[in-house]
């Protein structure tokens, strides 16, 4: 399958490299569509190999490692801290996450769209994980849970609505024009973030590992396949744009 793959990306930086020149204004369109395609592939295949994993004796010896590992470091303050952090990324932290990034999008691009975007792929994300969790029905971990959870395990929501939001927000860094400090700065606060959101869930005993590590894939996953939508409906705007003021201009020579 690996051997596929690779012969797959090379067929397509070749159609790339014979189809599109460098100066075709479009090509930026194009090479971020295909690698985000290849982030979407890559990640969903991933994630059906370690679904498919989940009741393997590897996998549950791997859980059992970590979790044991993070939680011994379990200290009254620590706990403190990482249930802030937990709290992050639960549904108030995104509204006041929403809140901060729409005026600081709208005071600087005039522009709704960016936030309508982020706001579709974070709830993309919380939905299919809803489903997924009722397809999957993996049990919580048996340990001592240091917050109140009522939902099932896999994969874990927190992770993947932080890899959802916090990494589409990475992406959004690279498309708007900023200072290199302060992208620099932006993106390690929002990796911060996503790690974690990831750890605590397993320090306060109510994930496991590989949890984390499904939640952060499938949220991944969500942000590459929106990646690629928007992209491409930009694209068609643009194309018609085109089409639009090459017709008037045939009208005013008519």
């Amino acid at each position: 399958m690996k051997n596929g793959l690779r012969q797959y990306v090379r067929k397509a930086i070749t159609f790339l490299r014979n189809k599109f020149s460098t100066r075709n204004e479009d090509l930026s369109f194009y090479i971020l569509i295909f690698s985000a395609l290849v982030v979407f592939v890559l990640g969903l295949n991933f994630f059906i190999e370690l679904t498919d994993s989940l009741t393997g004796r590897a996998l549950k010896n791997y859980d059992r490692t970590v979790t044991n590992f993070v939680i011994s470091f379990r200290t009254p303050q620590l706990t403190k801290i990482f249930q802030y952090i937990t709290d992050a990324g639960d549904l108030y932290g995104y509204i006041i996450a929403t809140f901060i990034a729409a005026v600081f999008f709208f005071l600087k691009f005039r522009n709704w769209k960016i936030i309508m975007q982020l706001l579709a792929v974070t709830i993309l994300a919380a939905l299919s994980n809803i489903a997924l969790k009722r397809v999957i029905n993996r049990a919580r971990p048996d340990i001592e849970h240091l917050v109140v959870v009522e939902s099932l395990s896999y994969p874990s929501g927190h992770s993947m609505s932080a890899m959802a939001f916090y990494g589409f927000l990475i992406y959004l860094s690279f498309r708007i024009k900023m200072a290199r400090w302060l992208r620099v700065l932006f993106c390690f606060l929002c990796v911060f973030l996503i790690l974690g959101i990831g750890i605590s869930r397993i320090y306060l005993g109510v994930h496991f590992p590989s949890d984390v590590l499904g939640g952060f894939t499938a949220g991944l996953i969500w942000v590459a396949f929106c990646v690629i939508l928007f992209n491409i409906l930009d694209l068609l705007r643009k194309k018609k744009s085109k089409d639009l003021d090459l017709e008037e201009e045939e009208k005013l020579e008519a």
